[in-house]
């Protein structure tokens, strides 16, 4: 085995869950994904799809019908983007994976904005890369980004930097002008950006377009800038595993040689239900977003009055990032809750060392009374402590 491969640590959150595997009494918020189910309209087009026989490959890079979609849908949020651009992927980490093979060679320095989710440090590591981290600093529970130290970071020997944002797990999210602090400064090194977005559209904020500031909103189609979605978040699809690249025309056909060497094309009733989630995303997002908004509101306050949490609500995303003081080791503190007070949540050390601890709770519940008796659980095992 690889060397590289050998040194990955395994997923903390996942040893969390396993922690609470066969006990139906815990209360689980550890993963990244709504509990609801996806809308029925995506569902039945994906059966038909399936009843009329489409079980059979399509181009590497998607139908041209579903990339004709998301560059429409694409264009209704920001400046104007070709189909020519997009590439499907098979879900967003998979077009995150892509763009790290068609951008890093073994040795290449890598910068990563933390704390993340560790799937975007671990990618460029699994090929050899020599990983940066640049952390966000947290004030009264909300994080942000210290622009100076990232621009020192970011050299011309840097290859790539990779920003997620809103950001997982913080609910952190670049401003306008970060963004093009960042874009100008990537231009002067001649370094790539992988700017993950896949959040963009559960964002609380006003503003004209609904969703966070995007990467695309201010660069050049030529620009060294790689965007990556996913459908699993904004229309309740986790278990489809689809998504998309933003690409500049130059890496299009390398990325569609990569797509082949990898899993050859995404299924093709995933992208016939993908094609029906962009038609009815006026029914579908919004009212996903509002519950998340509602979500969220329900749970930081209560948080917020329990000793020792320091916690603040974030901008974008779906997730609560929270301090509990006077506790060490988070992965140790997290498997405690789940033996102890059936709660499952997410270890903040798993995101980046500077996290350490922290928890993170997914508040994309359908029943938000649920995060109501999360907290109570939560509650009772510190007055016991």
């Amino acid at each position: 085995m690889r060397e590289a491969i050998h040194n990955l640590e395994a997923s903390k959150i996942r040893e969390v869950a396993n922690a609470g595997l066969g006990r139906d009494d815990v209360l689980a918020f550890w993963f990244g994904e709504s509990d609801e189910v996806t809308p029925e309209v995506i569902r039945q087009a994906a059966i038909d799809s399936l009843q009329r026989g489409e079980t059979f490959y399509a181009h590497n890079l998607g139908l041209p019908e579903l990339r004709e979609a998301i560059a429409g849908y694409t264009s209704q949020l920001h400046p104007r983007v070709d189909a020519a651009r997009i590439a499907v992927t098979s879900g967003g980490v998979n077009a995150l994976m892509l763009a790290v093979q068609a951008l890093v060679d073994a040795g290449d320095e890598v910068v990563a904005v933390t704390p993340v989710w560790p799937n975007l440090t671990a990618q460029p590591a699994i090929l050899g890369a020599r990983v940066r981290t640049v952390s966000l600093v947290p004030a009264g529970g909300q994080w942000t980004l210290d622009l100076a130290a990232l621009r020192d970071a970011v050299t011309p020997k840097t290859k790539l930097l990779i920003v997620n944002a809103p950001n997982n797990p913080t609910g952190w999210t670049m401003t306008r002008e970060e963004q093009q602090a960042v874009l100008d400064h990537c231009r002067e090194t001649g370094t790539w950006i992988l700017a993950d977005e896949v959040y963009e559209r559960l964002y609380f904020e006003p503003t004209p377009n609904g969703c966070a500031p995007s990467f695309l909103d201010i660069s050049r189609p030529d620009d060294r800038l790689v965007v990556t979605h996913s459908f699993s978040k904004s229309f309740l699809m986790t278990g489809w595993r689809l998504g998309w690249l933003v690409l500049p025309p130059a890496l299009v056909d390398g990325i569609g040689k990569l797509i082949e060497f990898n899993t050859s094309c995404a299924s093709v009733f995933t992208q016939r239900a993908a094609i029906a989630a962009i038609a009815h995303t006026a029914e579908i997002t919004p009212r996903v977003v509002a519950h998340l908004k509602q979500c969220r509101d329900t749970l930081v306050p209560l948080l917020a009055e329990l000793p020792g949490v320091q916690v603040a609500p974030a901008k974008g995303g779906m997730y609560a990032f929270f301090r509990l003081e006077g506790f060490g080791d988070s992965l140790d503190l997290a498997k405690r809750l789940v033996v102890e007070a059936g709660l499952g949540l997410a270890p903040g050390n798993a995101f980046a060392p500077e996290a350490q601890g922290w928890l993170r709770w997914c508040f994309a519940s359908k029943d938000p009374q649920r995060l109501v008796q999360g907290v109570d659980r939560l509650k009772t095992w510190l007055s016991r402590q």
